[in-house]
Order: C-alpha cells, then sequence, then structure tokens
C-alpha cells in the first residue's frame, strides 16, 4: 500500500553573495511568502517549508493551495524525493511519479517515438511497458507519422499532446501533479479530463496542487494551505 509521511520537515535554500537585508530583500520577501533569515557573513538562508507533518496513505487525494512562492512547489518536489529535507524526515512507501514541469526531459532534435523512450526510460518505466505505451500514445496524441520526426517541427498543440501522453502513460503509487489543467484547445482539455480521471482513480495517493477550487473539490478529500511555508490542514468549506 502506499504511504507518505512528512515528521517535522523543513527546506531552506541558501543564498550566497546577496545584499544585506533591506528594502529590496523586504519586497522580495513580501511578494514570495518566503522567509529570509540571516546566517553568517554575506549568506542568507530561505526557509521554503517549516515543520511540515502530515501522513497520507491509499485512498487520500489531496488538494494543495497557496499563493505564488509559498511553498508549493519545494513542497511537491520534496513529497518526489528530488529535494532532501534540511531537518525532519520524509517516508515514503511506494513508486512516485510527478507531472510538475511538463517536457522536462524533451530533445527537441529527437523524433516523437524517440522522445517516448527517452522519457519514459526517465520515469523508470521498463523495456516491455514502453512497447505498450507506444501504441497507447500513438492512440491519443493522432500525430500519425509526424511521431517520426524531430518534436521541434512540431505545433505548440502537438507538442502538448505528446508531453501530456507521455506524461499520463505511467501508473504509479503516488501521483503528484502541479497545476497542469487548461492545457490546449477545448476538446483536447475534455480528452485530457478523461485521461486524467482514469489516472487518478488508479493510483494510491494523489496529490494536486492548482489555483482553481473548484478542481481540487472535484477530485481531492483532503485540503492543505501553505503559506510562508506552514502546512495546515482544512475543510472543503475553506475552498
Amino acid at each position: 500500500m502506499a504511504s507518505l509521511k512528512f515528521d517535522k520537515v523543513s527546506v531552506s535554500y541558501p543564498v550566497y553573495n546577496s545584499r544585506s537585508l533591506s528594502l529590496r530583500n523586504h519586497l522580495i520577501r513580501v511578494s514570495t511568502g518566503g522567509i529570509i533569515e540571516r546566517e553568517s557573513g554575506r549568506v542568507q538562508m530561505v526557509t521554503a517549508l517549516r515543520d511540515v507533518s502530515f501522513q497520507l496513505d491509499s485512498g487520500d487525494a489531496v488538494g494543495l493551495i497557496g499563493h505564488n512562492g509559498s511553498g508549493k512547489s519545494t513542497l511537491l518536489r520534496t513529497m518526489a524525493g528530488i529535494y532532501t529535507p534540511t531537518t525532519g524526515k520524509v517516508l515514503r512507501s511506494g513508486r512516485v511519479a510527478t507531472m510538475l514541469d511538463l517536457g522536462a526531459g524533451m530533445d527537441q532534435e529527437l523524433s516523437g517515438y524517440e522522445n517516448i523512450t527517452r522519457m519514459c526510460l526517465l520515469m523508470g518505466e521498463s523495456s516491455s511497458l514502453i512497447k505498450q505505451h507506444i501504441e497507447e500514445i500513438e492512440n491519443f496524441t493522432q500525430l500519425g507519422d509526424f511521431l517520426q520526426m524531430p518534436v521541434r517541427t512540431y505545433s505548440s498543440g502537438m507538442l502538448t499532446r505528446l508531453i501530456f501522453a507521455i506524461s499520463t502513460s505511467t501508473r504509479p503509487d503516488i501521483l503528484l501533479v502541479d497545476e497542469i489543467f487548461g492545457l490546449g484547445d477545448v476538446e483536447f482539455q475534455e480528452q485530457a479530463q478523461e485521461r486524467m480521471d482514469a489516472l487518478i482513480s488508479s493510483v494510491g495517493i494523489f496529490v494536486l496542487a492548482s489555483h482553481f477550487g473548484e478542481i481540487i473539490k472535484h477530485y481531492c478529500n483532503r485540503f492543505f494551505r501553505l503559506e510562508h511555508g506552514v502546512l495546515t490542514e482544512c475543510g472543503r468549506e475553506d475552498f
């Protein structure tokens, strides 16, 4: 069974060769939501997450909200194991997949088929599974012979279809998503929602960061709010 536990997790970033705290840094702090602290000399520390604790188990679908710079992306990346906590512990059980930076790992000079293989390997898929994914991605994208051409020749809509299809081809235990709804034209959005619905229903734990409360209410049964790196759990009525 999938599980994900944070025990008093904090994540801080050192900022080297920065100026002393000033009006400029005060404005940065206010606009980003980060907490800037003096460490020593000319080094400052930006605390993106502060003493975050929670337990997620199979069946949990979490909606995560917060203003830009509140720490949502840092939290998702720490959940995924991309970032290491400065203090505290993260315990996870199950295979994790992310939809954070769609298109990361895509090589513009490679063909669509080559990028399918490349990105699926980066997601940890086996060769046998990749073969299955290729046919399914062909059917979803309807790109035909364009899959044999370098992706630099694609229109933005074609590229969006391919990236989305690859990213949603996996079936993880834990799925972490950062604001992907609303991609493409209306027809594609309808197809994408059907595909996302099927993916979400197949995973054990689902976490969605979004600015859209209605989308979060539709998919989620637990609700987290991040403010200045501090996480609180709230009710559906607060969204």
